[in-house]
């Protein structure tokens, strides 16, 4: 009966010890993945930001700006786009929406995302769009890998319709998560118009007609949480003018938007709550599971070799018997 007890043990030792790396290495990174259907909003404030006045075209100071951020997970568009990519595929449509303190807009930037569910490395497919031009991303947006490392990544900055890399710049704790600090700058450069102006009857074409043109210079910064990559906190320092040309009359530049960008204090204690929660399940699946199958494994194996080792012991010599006396003969 030990033999056989011993023999159940020693294959679930083996079971639940090859199990532990083997959800770890394999199916973690194959179960880990972006849901195609998710949708999230951020809402970012400027305050004592510097804000274009189209009608009388000078900067003024405006006690707030709100940016509105919205992902949008099109599952129709990711299920035909995995058709032919053969692989988990997600597509955001998302929106930066700006108004000024009068709730009236400012700009807004449309954008098609296409990346690997997996790895957030993005797909390059019809319909990856910046504004409604056509783009083929390099690098990450919006979210970084899961497991995020302690390295420089490429960003895509969709502003100037480039990547440039965001440099790594050490551990941080922010709100009792410990998060991986990042910031990239992208210098002064010449940018397209938004094809949808805030004055009515004004279009890129008939402000590219007067020679005036839009440049923009910002530094971008995240905290990110590296075991789901998502981002907990980020800032902007977004500064954009308007250069050249009769528009400006004989003005060389006016301020269109200058403003330190950043997150509404309530979108901040959700989005942190939210990370912590994704968090629990990551290290479900990289750390609790794998290592409590590991313990499992070994406690498993040492009871298997225990009972061996009292199956194999001998019996205990049995007692004497008594030998009957032999009769004495007269």
């Amino acid at each position: 009966m030990r033999r056989k007890a011993s023999l159940v043990l020693l294959a679930l030792a083996v079971f639940f010890t090859a199990l532990s790396p083997l959800l770890r290495w394999y199916a973690f990174p194959r179960l880990a993945k972006v849901p195609a259907n998710q949708y999230q909003d951020m809402v970012l404030e400027a305050k004592d930001a510097t804000l274009l006045d189209y009608g009388s075209m000078t900067a003024k100071k405006v006690p707030k700006v709100t940016i509105v951020q919205t992902l949008k997970g099109n599952v129709e568009a990711s299920e035909r786009i995995e058709r032919t990519a053969g692989r988990d595929v997600v597509v955001w449509d998302s929106l930066s929406y700006v108004e000024g303190p009068d709730g009236e807009m400012v700009s807004k930037l449309p954008e098609r995302y296409i990346f690997d569910a997996h790895s957030q490395e993005p797909v390059h497919a019809t319909g990856e769009s910046v504004d409604g031009d056509p783009v083929t991303r390099d690098g990450i947006e919006f979210k970084w890998p899961f497991r995020t490392e302690k390295r420089d990544y490429e960003y895509f900055d969709a502003q100037t319709r480039t990547t440039a890399p965001i440099h790594y710049k050490g551990t941080r704790n922010f709100r009792g998560v410990e998060v991986y600090y990042f910031e990239q700058t992208i210098p002064w450069t010449k940018v397209p118009f938004p094809k949808i102006m805030p004055v009515e009857g004004i279009t890129p074409e008939s402000v590219a007609k007067t020679g005036t043109t839009r440049w923009y210079t910002t530094v971008r910064k995240f905290w990110v949480e590296p075991l789901t990559g998502a981002p907990v906190y980020g800032e902007e320092i977004h500064k954009e003018e308007l250069r050249g040309g009769t528009l400006l009359g004989d003005r060389d530049k006016v301020t269109a938007f200058s403003g330190h960008v950043k997150m509404r204090e309530d979108y901040i204690r959700s989005t942190v709550d939210l990370v912590k929660s994704n968090r629990t399940l990551v290290l479900l699946m990289t750390s609790y599971l794998p290592w409590g199958f590991l313990i499992i494994g070994a406690g498993l194996l040492s009871l298997s070799l225990y009972l061996e080792a009292r199956g194999r012991r001998p019996d205990d010599p049995a007692p004497d018997r008594a030998e009957a006396p032999e009769p004495v003969n007269a």
